[in-house]
Protein backbone atom coordinates (compact mmCIF):
# COMPACT_ATOMS: atom_id res chain seq x y z
CA UNK A 1 0.00 0.00 0.00
CA UNK A 2 1.25 3.76 -0.96
CA UNK A 3 0.67 6.68 1.33
CA UNK A 4 0.13 9.96 -0.08
CA UNK A 5 1.64 12.54 2.41
CA UNK A 6 2.33 15.24 -0.12
CA UNK A 7 -0.84 17.17 0.11
CA UNK A 8 -0.34 17.71 4.32
CA UNK A 9 3.22 18.84 4.03
CA UNK A 10 2.44 22.54 4.07
CA UNK A 11 -0.13 21.82 6.63
CA UNK A 12 1.81 19.92 8.93
CA UNK A 13 5.40 22.26 8.31
CA UNK A 14 2.98 25.48 9.18
CA UNK A 15 1.54 23.33 12.07
CA UNK A 16 5.38 22.72 13.60
CA UNK A 17 5.96 26.36 13.35
CA UNK A 18 3.17 27.13 15.54
CA UNK A 19 4.45 24.50 17.76
CA UNK A 20 7.89 25.46 17.57
CA UNK A 21 6.71 29.28 18.26
CA UNK A 22 4.69 28.50 21.29
CA UNK A 23 7.33 26.16 23.31
CA UNK A 24 6.08 24.91 26.74
CA UNK A 25 8.15 22.83 29.44
CA UNK A 26 7.45 19.87 30.87
CA UNK A 27 4.04 20.07 32.76
CA UNK A 28 3.24 23.18 31.52
CA UNK A 29 1.93 22.31 28.00
CA UNK A 30 -1.28 23.65 28.48
CA UNK A 31 -1.30 25.67 24.88
CA UNK A 32 0.65 23.31 22.87
CA UNK A 33 -2.08 20.65 23.86
CA UNK A 34 -4.75 22.60 22.89
CA UNK A 35 -3.08 22.91 19.28
CA UNK A 36 -2.99 19.29 18.90
CA UNK A 37 -6.67 18.58 20.08
CA UNK A 38 -7.96 21.16 17.66
CA UNK A 39 -5.64 19.42 15.24
CA UNK A 40 -6.95 15.94 15.93
CA UNK A 41 -10.46 16.63 16.06
CA UNK A 42 -10.25 17.55 12.44
CA UNK A 43 -9.19 14.55 11.28
CA UNK A 44 -12.32 12.38 13.00
CA UNK A 45 -11.02 10.07 15.56
CA UNK A 46 -13.33 7.41 16.91
CA UNK A 47 -12.13 8.68 20.33
CA UNK A 48 -10.42 11.72 21.64
CA UNK A 49 -9.20 12.19 25.25
CA UNK A 50 -7.20 14.74 26.96
CA UNK A 51 -5.20 15.46 30.27
CA UNK A 52 -3.68 12.12 30.22
CA UNK A 53 -1.30 11.85 32.75
CA UNK A 54 -1.24 16.01 32.82
CA UNK A 55 -1.88 17.41 29.37
CA UNK A 56 -1.58 14.52 27.37
CA UNK A 57 -3.74 13.26 24.22
CA UNK A 58 -4.83 9.98 23.26
CA UNK A 59 -6.80 9.75 19.74
CA UNK A 60 -7.81 6.48 18.69
CA UNK A 61 -8.69 4.96 14.99
CA UNK A 62 -10.19 1.78 14.94
CA UNK A 63 -10.65 -0.60 11.85
CA UNK A 64 -13.26 -2.33 10.80
CA UNK A 65 -12.72 -5.48 12.25
CA UNK A 66 -10.95 -7.17 15.65
CA UNK A 67 -7.16 -6.66 15.15
CA UNK A 68 -3.86 -5.78 17.19
CA UNK A 69 -4.31 -1.93 18.60
CA UNK A 70 -1.00 0.08 18.28
CA UNK A 71 0.62 2.72 19.81
CA UNK A 72 2.24 5.66 18.14
CA UNK A 73 3.96 8.54 21.17
CA UNK A 74 5.39 11.69 20.47
CA UNK A 75 6.28 14.22 23.21
CA UNK A 76 4.12 17.82 23.77
CA UNK A 77 7.54 19.48 25.76
CA UNK A 78 10.27 22.12 25.15
CA UNK A 79 13.69 22.64 26.80
CA UNK A 80 14.48 25.71 29.25
CA UNK A 81 17.47 26.69 26.53
CA UNK A 82 17.36 30.06 24.77
CA UNK A 83 16.00 29.36 21.09
CA UNK A 84 18.50 31.49 19.00
CA UNK A 85 17.52 30.19 15.28
CA UNK A 86 16.68 32.85 13.20
CA UNK A 87 13.49 33.19 11.46
CA UNK A 88 9.98 33.62 11.59
CA UNK A 89 8.79 31.27 13.60
CA UNK A 90 11.18 31.56 16.94
CA UNK A 91 10.24 30.64 19.98
CA UNK A 92 8.36 33.49 21.83
CA UNK A 93 8.89 31.81 25.52
CA UNK A 94 11.78 33.42 27.10
CA UNK A 95 14.53 30.84 27.56
CA UNK A 96 12.70 28.10 26.36
CA UNK A 97 12.49 26.53 23.02
CA UNK A 98 11.70 22.73 20.77
CA UNK A 99 15.35 21.92 21.14
CA UNK A 100 15.31 18.09 21.03
CA UNK A 101 12.30 18.35 17.95
CA UNK A 102 9.51 17.41 20.12
CA UNK A 103 7.42 20.09 17.21
CA UNK A 104 8.77 17.93 14.53
CA UNK A 105 7.73 14.61 16.45
CA UNK A 106 4.29 15.63 16.92
CA UNK A 107 4.13 17.14 13.34
CA UNK A 108 5.04 13.34 12.24
CA UNK A 109 2.12 11.97 14.71
CA UNK A 110 -0.48 14.61 13.08
CA UNK A 111 0.81 13.49 9.72
CA UNK A 112 -0.27 9.61 10.44
CA UNK A 113 -3.76 11.60 11.92
CA UNK A 114 -3.99 12.63 8.43
CA UNK A 115 -3.72 9.55 6.68
CA UNK A 116 -5.62 7.33 8.90
CA UNK A 117 -8.54 10.01 8.56
CA UNK A 118 -8.41 8.89 4.99
CA UNK A 119 -8.60 5.28 5.27
CA UNK A 120 -9.02 3.46 8.58
CA UNK A 121 -6.80 0.35 8.70
CA UNK A 122 -8.93 -2.61 7.77
CA UNK A 123 -8.94 -4.09 11.29
CA UNK A 124 -7.71 -3.75 14.81
CA UNK A 125 -6.81 -0.19 16.12
CA UNK A 126 -4.11 2.77 16.17
CA UNK A 127 -3.81 5.04 19.42
CA UNK A 128 -1.85 8.07 18.84
CA UNK A 129 -0.13 9.56 21.71
CA UNK A 130 0.74 12.82 23.08
CA UNK A 131 2.77 12.86 25.66
CA UNK A 132 3.92 15.37 27.97
CA UNK A 133 6.75 15.81 30.11
CA UNK A 134 9.32 13.78 28.63
CA UNK A 135 12.24 15.69 28.83
CA UNK A 136 12.10 15.08 33.19
CA UNK A 137 11.01 11.56 32.88
CA UNK A 138 8.10 11.83 34.45
CA UNK A 139 5.12 11.83 31.22
CA UNK A 140 5.64 8.32 30.79
CA UNK A 141 4.98 7.06 34.17
CA UNK A 142 2.17 9.57 35.33
CA UNK A 143 0.63 8.09 31.60
CA UNK A 144 0.66 4.96 32.45
CA UNK A 145 -0.62 5.19 35.89
CA UNK A 146 -3.80 7.17 33.87
CA UNK A 147 -7.45 5.05 33.82
CA UNK A 148 -7.26 5.92 30.66
CA UNK A 149 -4.43 4.59 29.23
CA UNK A 150 -4.56 1.41 31.32
CA UNK A 151 -7.84 0.62 29.42
CA UNK A 152 -6.58 0.90 26.14
CA UNK A 153 -4.18 -2.61 26.21
CA UNK A 154 -2.33 -1.76 23.31
CA UNK A 155 -0.13 -4.46 21.79
CA UNK A 156 2.50 -2.58 20.12
CA UNK A 157 4.12 0.89 20.79
CA UNK A 158 6.16 2.54 18.74
CA UNK A 159 8.34 6.15 18.76
CA UNK A 160 11.14 7.65 17.02
CA UNK A 161 14.12 10.17 18.02
CA UNK A 162 15.34 12.25 15.54
CA UNK A 163 18.98 12.35 15.40
CA UNK A 164 21.81 14.84 13.86
CA UNK A 165 25.02 13.29 13.38
CA UNK A 166 23.58 10.74 10.69
CA UNK A 167 22.75 10.63 7.63
CA UNK A 168 19.43 12.35 6.34
CA UNK A 169 16.01 10.04 6.35
CA UNK A 170 18.63 7.30 7.40
CA UNK A 171 16.72 4.85 10.32
CA UNK A 172 18.88 3.75 12.93
CA UNK A 173 17.71 0.28 15.02
CA UNK A 174 18.89 -1.86 17.51
CA UNK A 175 17.34 -5.24 19.41
CA UNK A 176 17.90 -5.16 22.91
CA UNK A 177 18.90 -1.79 25.19
CA UNK A 178 18.50 1.11 22.74
CA UNK A 179 19.20 3.62 25.00
CA UNK A 180 20.61 4.30 28.77
CA UNK A 181 18.90 4.65 31.97
CA UNK A 182 19.85 7.71 34.14
CA UNK A 183 18.82 9.55 37.42
CA UNK A 184 19.77 13.07 38.67
CA UNK A 185 21.33 13.08 42.71
CA UNK A 186 21.28 16.21 44.63
CA UNK A 187 23.67 16.01 47.68
CA UNK A 188 22.70 18.78 50.58
CA UNK A 189 25.33 19.22 53.13
CA UNK A 190 24.30 21.35 56.20
CA UNK A 191 26.92 22.33 58.53
CA UNK A 192 27.17 25.32 61.03
CA UNK A 193 28.18 29.54 59.94
CA UNK A 194 30.88 31.01 61.79
CA UNK A 195 33.33 34.29 60.99
CA UNK A 196 35.81 33.53 57.96
CA UNK A 197 38.43 34.88 61.04
CA UNK A 198 37.35 31.61 63.20
CA UNK A 199 36.13 28.79 60.62
CA UNK A 200 37.19 26.28 63.38
CA UNK A 201 33.92 27.65 65.70
CA UNK A 202 31.56 26.29 62.44
CA UNK A 203 31.33 23.20 60.43
CA UNK A 204 31.76 24.00 56.94
CA UNK A 205 30.74 21.45 54.19
CA UNK A 206 33.93 22.82 52.01
CA UNK A 207 36.01 20.02 52.11
CA UNK A 208 32.98 17.24 51.73
CA UNK A 209 31.77 19.22 48.54
CA UNK A 210 35.11 19.00 47.14
CA UNK A 211 36.05 15.63 47.92
CA UNK A 212 32.50 14.45 47.34
CA UNK A 213 33.10 15.52 43.57
CA UNK A 214 35.95 13.60 43.38
CA UNK A 215 34.36 10.70 45.01
CA UNK A 216 31.37 10.75 42.10
CA UNK A 217 33.78 10.72 39.54
CA UNK A 218 35.86 8.37 40.16
CA UNK A 219 32.89 5.37 41.08
CA UNK A 220 32.64 4.36 37.56
CA UNK A 221 36.70 3.70 37.48
CA UNK A 222 36.48 2.12 40.99
CA UNK A 223 33.45 0.31 41.31
CA UNK A 224 32.22 -1.11 37.95
CA UNK A 225 32.71 -3.79 36.13
CA UNK A 226 34.23 -3.72 32.52
CA UNK A 227 31.14 -5.34 31.56
CA UNK A 228 29.10 -2.82 33.33
CA UNK A 229 29.39 0.83 31.43
CA UNK A 230 28.62 3.08 34.39
CA UNK A 231 28.96 7.12 33.99
CA UNK A 232 28.62 9.42 36.49
CA UNK A 233 28.55 13.41 35.93
CA UNK A 234 28.41 16.08 38.55
CA UNK A 235 26.69 18.66 36.83
CA UNK A 236 26.32 21.59 39.11
CA UNK A 237 27.64 22.38 43.44
CA UNK A 238 26.77 25.42 45.19
CA UNK A 239 29.07 26.37 48.48
CA UNK A 240 27.29 29.20 51.32
CA UNK A 241 26.82 32.30 50.11
CA UNK A 242 28.34 35.53 48.89
CA UNK A 243 29.46 37.05 52.21
CA UNK A 244 33.76 37.45 52.45
CA UNK A 245 33.38 37.40 55.76
CA UNK A 246 31.37 34.07 56.69
CA UNK A 247 32.24 30.44 57.10
CA UNK A 248 29.81 28.57 55.13
CA UNK A 249 27.47 26.23 56.57
CA UNK A 250 25.33 24.37 53.41
CA UNK A 251 26.91 22.93 50.31
CA UNK A 252 24.81 21.28 47.54
CA UNK A 253 26.31 18.59 44.83
CA UNK A 254 24.54 17.68 41.82
CA UNK A 255 25.24 14.53 39.52
CA UNK A 256 23.83 12.48 36.93
CA UNK A 257 24.26 8.72 36.91
CA UNK A 258 23.58 6.95 33.76
CA UNK A 259 24.16 2.74 32.64
CA UNK A 260 22.45 0.54 30.25
CA UNK A 261 21.12 -1.43 33.15
CA UNK A 262 18.49 -0.56 35.70
CA UNK A 263 19.49 -3.18 38.09
CA UNK A 264 23.13 -1.81 38.09
CA UNK A 265 21.87 1.93 38.44
CA UNK A 266 20.65 0.77 41.10
CA UNK A 267 23.54 -0.34 42.71
CA UNK A 268 25.32 2.68 41.41
CA UNK A 269 22.65 4.92 43.55
CA UNK A 270 23.77 3.32 46.34
CA UNK A 271 27.25 3.69 46.00
CA UNK A 272 26.97 7.52 45.37
CA UNK A 273 25.06 8.42 48.16
CA UNK A 274 27.32 5.90 50.84
CA UNK A 275 29.90 8.22 49.53
CA UNK A 276 28.11 11.16 50.37
CA UNK A 277 26.74 10.30 53.57
CA UNK A 278 30.13 8.81 54.26
CA UNK A 279 31.80 12.03 54.43
CA UNK A 280 28.89 13.70 55.57
CA UNK A 281 29.73 11.75 58.85
CA UNK A 282 33.37 12.55 58.51
CA UNK A 283 32.86 16.21 58.66
CA UNK A 284 30.47 16.15 61.52
CA UNK A 285 27.50 17.14 58.84
CA UNK A 286 24.05 16.65 58.57
CA UNK A 287 23.15 15.58 55.18
CA UNK A 288 19.38 14.53 53.28
CA UNK A 289 19.36 14.02 49.16
CA UNK A 290 16.70 13.97 46.39
CA UNK A 291 16.83 11.87 43.46
CA UNK A 292 15.51 13.67 40.14
CA UNK A 293 14.43 12.84 36.66
CA UNK A 294 14.47 9.28 36.62
CA UNK A 295 14.74 7.29 33.39
CA UNK A 296 14.53 3.79 32.89
CA UNK A 297 16.12 1.84 30.32
CA UNK A 298 14.88 1.72 26.79
CA UNK A 299 14.78 -1.54 25.59
CA UNK A 300 13.62 -2.70 22.44
CA UNK A 301 11.34 -5.52 21.56
CA UNK A 302 13.07 -8.07 19.16
CA UNK A 303 10.14 -8.51 17.26
CA UNK A 304 8.80 -4.98 16.76
CA UNK A 305 12.55 -4.11 16.11
CA UNK A 306 12.35 -6.34 12.68
CA UNK A 307 8.57 -4.34 12.09
CA UNK A 308 10.60 -1.29 11.97
CA UNK A 309 13.54 -2.89 9.74
CA UNK A 310 10.86 -3.89 7.17
CA UNK A 311 8.92 -0.81 7.12
CA UNK A 312 12.24 1.23 6.36
CA UNK A 313 13.28 -1.31 3.59
CA UNK A 314 9.27 -1.31 2.67
CA UNK A 315 10.28 2.61 1.96
CA UNK A 316 13.20 2.74 0.50
CA UNK A 317 15.19 4.14 3.81
CA UNK A 318 18.61 3.18 4.38
CA UNK A 319 19.37 1.06 7.50
CA UNK A 320 21.72 1.61 10.01
CA UNK A 321 22.17 -0.96 12.99
CA UNK A 322 23.40 0.77 16.21
CA UNK A 323 26.01 -1.76 17.67
CA UNK A 324 26.15 0.10 21.29
CA UNK A 325 23.21 1.68 23.29
CA UNK A 326 23.30 5.44 23.01
CA UNK A 327 23.90 7.27 26.18
CA UNK A 328 21.31 9.58 26.70
CA UNK A 329 17.49 8.84 27.94
CA UNK A 330 14.45 8.33 27.11
CA UNK A 331 11.26 7.71 28.80
CA UNK A 332 9.63 5.11 26.35
CA UNK A 333 11.13 2.46 28.32
CA UNK A 334 8.91 2.71 30.61
CA UNK A 335 6.19 1.79 27.66
CA UNK A 336 8.53 -0.87 26.49
CA UNK A 337 8.58 -2.66 29.87
CA UNK A 338 4.76 -3.12 29.60
CA UNK A 339 4.56 -3.42 26.22
CA UNK A 340 6.35 -5.21 23.05
CA UNK A 341 7.61 -1.83 21.21
CA UNK A 342 10.77 0.03 19.79
CA UNK A 343 11.99 3.03 19.34
CA UNK A 344 13.88 4.35 16.20
CA UNK A 345 16.24 7.20 15.31
CA UNK A 346 15.60 9.29 12.28
CA UNK A 347 18.86 10.81 10.41
CA UNK A 348 18.47 14.58 10.50
CA UNK A 349 22.14 15.43 8.56
CA UNK A 350 25.36 14.50 9.49
CA UNK A 351 26.31 18.36 10.05
CA UNK A 352 22.67 19.37 12.34
CA UNK A 353 23.52 21.69 15.16
CA UNK A 354 23.44 18.97 18.03
CA UNK A 355 20.33 18.05 20.16
CA UNK A 356 19.87 20.55 23.29
CA UNK A 357 21.97 23.34 21.05
CA UNK A 358 20.74 26.48 20.94
CA UNK A 359 21.01 26.57 17.54
CA UNK A 360 18.96 23.22 17.13
CA UNK A 361 16.04 22.96 14.64
CA UNK A 362 13.71 20.06 13.29
CA UNK A 363 14.16 19.93 9.80
CA UNK A 364 10.86 20.07 7.86
CA UNK A 365 11.68 17.84 5.29
CA UNK A 366 11.76 14.85 7.82
CA UNK A 367 7.99 15.37 8.51
CA UNK A 368 7.61 13.09 5.60
CA UNK A 369 10.38 10.52 6.38
CA UNK A 370 8.76 10.03 9.76
CA UNK A 371 5.28 10.14 8.93
CA UNK A 372 5.70 7.15 6.16
CA UNK A 373 7.70 5.27 8.27
CA UNK A 374 4.82 4.93 11.10
CA UNK A 375 2.23 4.22 8.41
CA UNK A 376 4.29 1.44 6.93
CA UNK A 377 4.51 0.33 10.70
CA UNK A 378 0.55 0.23 11.01
CA UNK A 379 0.29 -1.50 7.42
CA UNK A 380 2.94 -4.24 8.45
CA UNK A 381 0.79 -4.82 11.19
CA UNK A 382 -2.88 -3.63 10.32
CA UNK A 383 -3.69 -3.47 6.90
CA UNK A 384 -4.54 -6.05 4.52
CA UNK A 385 -3.18 -6.07 0.99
Amino acid sequence: MSFNIQPYLQELTELRHQLHRRAELSGAESETARLIHDFLKETDPDEIQKGIGGHGILATYQGGDEGPHILLRCELDALPIRDEIENDYRSESEEVGHKCGHDGHMSIICGVARLLAEERPAAGAVTLLFQPAEETGQGARQVLRDEAFQALSPDFCFALHNLPGYENHQVIIRDGIFAAASVGLEARFEGKTAHSAHPEEGRSPAMAMAQLIEALSSVPQFYSSLDEPTKVTVINAVLGEYAFGTSPARATVRATLRTYDDDVLDSLRERCLAAAEGLAGTYGLAIDHTWAEPFAATVNDGGAADIVRKAARQQGFDILEKNTPFGWSEDFGLFTKEIPGAIFGLGIGREHPALHSELYDFPDELIATGTLMFMQIINEILFQG
